[in-house]
């Protein structure tokens, strides 16, 4: 049987196209990186914030009481999504930058 150039050509690439592709990084093992474990927030424990001044000390405090992997601080007249994050904790705080409220969500 005899092949014509062209199509041997043809082979070829296609033999090198196929030995050139790769696996994404992290997947070549078989094996996927274990999710995070889901955080839940506390919102009674994050009550401890309430009367306090907004500073990143007393923001991360409060988020690590109540157990939220995020926080967020909201302002007065802030526009803000709607969305319930059972992760994340939202402390709000008046024109003078006190915490007024700590809420899950």
């Amino acid at each position: 049987m005899r092949f014509s150039l062209p199509t041997l050509t043809l082979a070829a690439v296609a033999a090198l196209a196929a030995g050139c592709t790769t696996t994404p990084s992290g997947t070549d093992s078989g094996t996927t990186p274990a999710p995070r474990p889901v955080q839940r927030c506390d919102q009674a424990a994050a009550q401890w914030a309430v009367g306090k001044t907004n500073t990143e000390h007393n923001v991360n405090e409060a988020r690590k009481r109540a157990g939220a992997y995020m926080a967020r601080v909201l302002r007065p007249g802030q526009v803000t999504t709607r969305e319930f994050n059972a992760e994340r904790l939202n402390l709000e705080i008046d024109a003078t930058g006190r915490i007024i409220a700590a809420r899950c969500g």
